[in-house]
This record gives C-alpha cells, structure tokens and sequence, in this order.
C-alpha cells in the first residue's frame, strides 16, 4: 500500500516491543491508583489527573507515540491503522483511563484531517499530532444523547469569521486535565439560521486556549469545566460538564452538515470503544489464569493431579476451564476483529484501487456498530468471569478484577449504547441499503468456505461456519419482509440479530485462526498452535451455539415486547 513500502515485520515488532515496555513499566503500575484516586476539581473550574498521569502523558509524547499513524504531513510518522490498533490495545490493558486522554486526541485529528479547511488544519493538526495539545468531541446535552436532533447549544456569527458558541455539554471524557498544554475541542451547535433537527447542526473547534499569532496558547477561551462526574469506574478521566459562555470557535466543514463531519470522530470512537474493551478483556485474563494456576482448592473430581500439594490449583477444574476459555475466545476473536477492521481502514485509505478502497469503506461501516456492541458485551462476561475465578478476592478492590468489571459495565453505554449500535446496525448498515453491504460480507465468507474444499481437517471449522452464515441470510430476509410492514420489527429484532452476526464475524476469523494454526504447526511452536486449535473447538462447541437462540428470539417478532401499555409497566 502507498506510504507502507518499508513497514515489515521487524519494524513492526520493533514499534510493538516498545509500546509493551511503556505500557507494563509506565501505565500499568498507575490503574489501581489512579482509580482510587480519581480526578480533582477546583473552584476555577481546573481539573488535575490522578498523581503520575501527568508525567506518563509527558513519556508518552517524548517518544513519539501520539503521530504514530499520522501523516508526514503534520509531522506524523505515517505507520499503518493495524499498528496503531495493536498499540491502543497495550495501553487499554494496562490503564484504560489515561489512555482515553491520548485515544479521543486521534479521534479528533481524524476528524479534523478530513474536514477542516487549511488554516485549521496548519494551526491545530500539527500540535495534535504531536501531542502537545489534545483532543475531544462535544456531542451529548443534559436533555439529548443519541437523539442529537434536539440540541440547544447555539453559534453566532463574528465578524472575524469565527463564531460565538453558549451552551452546555455533559458527559465529556477528557473534558479538562492537565496533561496537556491546549485542549481543542470539537463542538456541535446550531447557526442562527439553522432547521430543525439533525440537519441544522453544524461542527466547530473550540480550543482552551485560543492560539496567538505564533500557534501557541494565548488568552483562555470560555469554554470551561462545571463539574467532573462521579462514575462507577475509569475514574482517573476526567468526565466534565463543559460549559460554553460565548467561547470562541470556528466552523469545520459546510454549514449544517456537522453531523456528518463530526461521524468520522464518532465512528472512530465507537472503533476505540471495541479496542479498550479488548485491551480489558486480555488484562482480566491473564489475572485470571495466573490465579487459576496458583489457587489451591478441593480435589480434581478424577483423582488428585498435584499430589505434592494439600489440594489442586482451581484451574483443573472444568467449570474453571469453561470461564477461562470462554474468555480466552473471546478476547482472542475480537483481537482478531478489531486487527482485521484496522487493515480494512489501511486499504481504504492506501489502496491503489477505486473499487477496493469502495469495498473496504463499506466493511467497516457495516462492522463498525458490531464492533462496539459485540466485543463490549462479550467483555462484560468474560470480565466477570474473570473475577468469578477469584472467587471471594475477586470483589476485594486489592486485587483489581472489580475495577475492570466496573470499566467494562461502561464501555456498554458510551458513544452510543448498545442497543443504538443494534438499530445503527439493521436499520441503516443491513437494510437501508438493501442488504449490500451484508452481501459483501458474504461473499468473503462464502470464498473462504469455496477454498477449503477438499480438506477434511477444515470440516469441523467451515461445516458450522457455512450453516450459520446461511441462517444470517434467511433471518435477515425474513426481517427486511416484516419490516416493510412494520418498521418496529426491526427494532424488536435488532439486538438478537447483532449478536448473531457477531457470532458470523467471530466464526469466520476463527475458522481463519484455525486454518493459519493446522498450515502452520511445527514441533517448535506447537504448543502455541495447539492452543488455538483447541480453543477453536471450544468456540464452535460452547459459544456459536447461542445463536440458536437469538434467532429464534428475533423472530418471535415485536408484537410480545409492545403487549403492554406504558401505564402497565
């Protein structure tokens, strides 16, 4: 792909032994106490970070990490989307909250990137990137969340060219702190000539400190934090009130079409909420299975296994290996996931040809929602399984399975519930386009299942595969025909039939696993492939199943959720 000609794998390995070394040896040993300590709010309004944050942001932008995959053009470094998601997923594992201040910056200069005009763009990406200043978006208001139609928040004209904004925002991850010297903030208002609804809002930058004529922070904006909120967990970012008292901004694409423009920060945030629940998922597991090992408790029901010992590790156990497995499936799918998304945002971007990149485009916007919802949901399992196999200690808050149970509750709400990335999914990704995009998802599934022909050892992979994704069509043409007649019956079935194209997704790319493993396997390296093989198995036995059941409940249609009048409740 253009600009990756010399991106190989011992760069790549290189790039990533790093990010393993900061995130263990800087982020990691600052979770636990940033989340006992929580941010700080003074009466100006000022906001500091749990103790040692500050001074791993500082790291942090030393080394560069901030412009990893961005353009030379703002002075990035131009590293594939892939490489960058392998890097967040590190940082999520070791402290979610801070990484949040750095993941919503890269949102923002995406955003920008694509839709500011130059002299935004010459006075904000290059600070962006190269970390100095940070970013956030301003969407949710005290009386609307996904229903962005409603806002208040006002723009008036100057006669500068920028404008005067007044308002009020909530729920603003990364809203005010101090790591940085600037934060620029991305902020949806309305012109005084704007129509009602979604199409009358227009995107602005608002930065904290409005730049002086040599680009750096001069005279404090009026856009100011009211308040931080008290959260049941990633407490060591800080969510704020923000409030607008005729700050100082500046419009970012075409009148009343923010919305759109602002899309390309909200799609790649809803991306990171995937990549921080994964990097949850992979932390909680690896506690879990070192405290499997290490647990002394009863006897294996076969006889004892470590005879030298007063009692066997819990991890001999088999509803032990069932939480375990069914995290490690899990987590290892949506590693492969979220892996396999970031390449498709390479080739849509980089590729040479038209109809790829249109291809790519089109898959990401289709898995994006699943992204979100699936892998947030299954890490809410498997994070309490985690701290199921702790038994006791696991809510003792000196072990830390709580905290990541209590991250993972929240990845499932922000930047659009789950329930709103379901209707996202069937409404406009599946059925607003006739089921298009859905098809070219099919026909990747279909080729793979074509090219295994022949071989028995991919049977007990591909069989399952080709019966679900045959069942996907059916449901999604039996769905597409009852909501033609009632458009509420695809909301009734909207959850149900993400989970079952999540299921598709995670089947296809673990039949794909398996078929590297058996290509793959050698004396050298065979526990490792064992390992996925064995877990595969355990994926299609224990876990693809459930689908039989999302099924059948999203075609028990809308009529047994709407029996009841609101009164009735």
């Amino acid at each position: 792909m253009q600009g990756c000609e010399e991106v190989d794998a011992d760069l790549i390995n290189q790039v990533l032994d790093e990010a393993a070394k900061f995130s263990s040896e800087v982020l990691a040993p600052l979770n636990q106490p940033g989340d006992a300590e929580g941010c700080h709010i003074d009466d100006a309004g000022n906001v500091t970070a749990p103790k040692g944050f500050r001074d791993a942001y500082q790291q942090y932008v030393e080394a560069g990490w901030p412009s990893l995959a961005c353009t030379p053009d703002f002075g990035g470094q131009g590293l594939p989307e892939i490489v960058n998601n392998v890097l967040y997923e590190m940082l999520n594992s070791a402290n979610q909250a801070w990484t949040m201040y750095p993941g919503l910056t890269h949102g923002a200069y995406a955003c920008l990137a694509a839709h500011g005009t130059e002299a935004i763009q010459q006075t904000y990406l290059p600070k962006i990137v190269e970390g100095t200043w940070t970013g956030t978006m301003c969407l949710t208001e005290s009386h609307c969340g996904t229903d962005l139609g409603l806002l208040r928040t006002k723009a008036e004209p100057n006669d500068d060219g920028s404008y005067r904004l007044s308002g009020s925002k909530i729920f603003i991850s990364s809203g005010e702190h101090d790591l940085a010297e600037n934060i620029v903030h991305l902020v949806l208002a309305r012109l005084p000539d704007a129509p009602a609804g979604t199409k009358g809002i227009s995107l602005f930058v608002v930065p904290k400190f409005l730049p002086d004529a040599d680009g750096n922070p001069g005279e404090r904006n009026g856009i100011r934090c009211g308040s931080i909120e008290h959260k049941m967990g990633i407490h060591g970012n800080a969510t704020c009130v923000m409030n607008l008292d005729d700050a100082k901004g500046w419009l970012v694409g075409e009148p009343h079409k923010g919305l759109p423009a602002m899309f390309v920060m909200m799609n790649g945030a809803r991306l990171g909420v995937g990549m921080q629940s994964l990097g949850l998922a992979e932390v909680a597991y690896q506690n879990a299975v070192t405290y499997a090992r290490d647990r002394l408790q009863m006897r294996a029901l076969s006889g004892p296994k470590a005879k030298d010992k007063p009692a066997d590790p819990i991890i001999v156990h088999p509803d032990v290996r069932r939480m375990l497995l069914t995290q490690r499936a899990y987590t290892e799918a949506a590693r492969a996931f979220c892996y396999w998304v970031g390449l498709m945002i390479d080739t849509e971007h980089r590729h040479g040809d038209e109809a790829t990149r249109k291809e790519c485009a089109d898959l990401v916007a289709l898995l994006t929602p699943v992204v979100k919802a699936f892998i947030t949901d299954n890490t809410f399992e498997t994070t309490n399984l985690a701290l199921q196999c702790y038994g006791g200690h696991g809510y003792i808050q000196e072990w830390g399975m709580e905290q990541f149970v209590r991250d993972a509750r929240i990845n499932m709400i922000y930047e659009g519930t789950n329930g709103i990335q379901a209707l996202d999914l069937i409404g406009r990704k599946v059925l607003g386009d006739g089921g298009a995009r859905l098809r070219r998802l099919g026909a990747i599934i279909e080729a793979f299942i074509k090219e295994q022909n022949g071989r028995d050892d991919m049977k007990e992979f591909v069989e399952p595969l080709a019966d679900i994704g045959g069942k996907l069509t059916k449901l999604t043409g039996e769905l597409g025909q009852k909501a033609m007649q009632n458009p509420e019956e695809a909301g009734a079935a909207s959850t149900d039939y993400l989970r079952v194209l999540g299921h598709t997704v995670y089947a296809y790319l673990w039949a794909r696993m398996a078929r590297v493993a058996l290509d793959n396997r050698t004396d050298a390296e065979a526990a490792f492939y064992d390992a996925k093989l064995a877990t595969a198995r355990f994926y299609f036995a224990r876990l693809l199943p459930e689908t039989a059941y999302h099924i059948r409940a999203a075609r028990s249609g809308v009529d047994n959720l709407m029996a009841l009048t609101a009164e009735q409740f």
